[in-house]
């Protein structure tokens, strides 16, 4: 049989070898060095090491396990799961009792409920129950809350009227604010502010500042029609008109008209109209034409 004869490694590859396994075995033991240096000047043991990282690897397991739970729709299984066990045990909304409801239909409150009868309690949410009373034209506020074990409680705090807007196509009761109420009847808005005009709706709050100017005057206004965008006339429940002017202006010149009208009996006189847009002097207008005498800002009477 013939023998296979192995050709001796050659004395360059065999240094070449010897010279890699060197450079390996130091670069290692320099690395080993400096982490040793390293981890020598933290202020740890070897021991405390070992526990913090026992603490890291079970804290990213259970956050795999808690993602994958979630992904898995678990924890929504088993809180329907509890819902449903409260439910048999008599915790689901059976009853709602509403307070805090003056003026509005209480029956658009429970309207807006309705959808939570025999839900079991911890399935109710309170936010989005609070949001859909909320959508209430009446409703400013609403408190949502549960009382165990079958009872839904809704407190409801309720805009103030404040006066009527004329729109081309109804009459609205609105708040302060101009926030639509409700549609009301003509007889019915009889006793309370009309305003009127383009853009009115938007001016609300304004008028209510310039009106408690003059408080005096209030009750026996009638009317206030918002005029050009820029100026307010009102007219009085006498039928008697009186134009103010623009801006800032507006409020003083209605103080000053009260202040007249004290001297001279205005409201419920001869005039019909009285304008008081320009600076110094009232000018009045009677039934058939300008009045005989006009009236000076300082109160005397040409």
């Amino acid at each position: 049989m013939a023998k296979v004869k192995r050709k001796p490694t050659g004395v360059r590859r065999s240094a070449a070898a010897r010279s890699r396994s060197q450079k390996a075995q130091a670069a290692r033991k320099h690395t080993s060095g400096v982490l040793d240096r390293t981890m020598a000047l933290l202020p740890f043991t070897e021991e405390q090491w070992h526990k913090l990282f026992l603490v890291l690897i079970a804290a990213v397991g259970l956050s795999i396990a808690w993602t994958v739970a979630s992904f898995a729709g678990v924890f929504d299984m088993a809180r329907i799961e509890l819902a449903k066990s409260a439910s048999r045990s008599g915790y689901e909304v059976r009853r709602v009792q509403v307070s805090g409801v003056e003026r509005m239909n209480e029956q658009r409150v429970y309207e807006r409920v309705l959808a939570e009868r025999d839900r079991p309690m911890p399935l109710v949410d309170l936010a989005e129950v609070r949001e859909r009373l909320l959508d209430l034209p009446w409703v400013l506020d609403a408190r949502v809350s549960r009382q165990l074990p079958d009872t839904l409680k809704i407190d409801i705090v309720e805009r103030t009227p404040h006066a009527v807007l004329r729109k081309p196509d109804r009459l609205m009761l609105i708040d302060q604010k101009g926030n639509e109420l409700e549609p009301i009847s003509s007889s019915a808005s009889e006793k309370e502010l009309l305003i009127e005009g383009p853009g009115a709706q938007k001016q609300v709050e304004e008028l209510a500042r310039l009106l408690d100017a003059a408080p005096a005057l209030r009750p026996q206004i009638a009317s206030a029609e918002w005029v050009g965008n820029r100026r307010w006339n009102l007219r009085f429940r006498s039928g008697q008109l009186l134009a103010l002017p623009e801006g800032d202006a507006g409020a003083p010149a209605l103080v000053k008209f009260a202040q007249l009208d004290g001297m001279h009996r205005l409201i419920g006189g001869k005039p019909v109209a009285i304008d008081m847009r320009v600076p110094d002097r009232a000018y009045l207008r009677c039934a058939d034409g300008p009045c005989p005498n006009q009236i000076a800002r300082n109160g005397r009477a040409d």
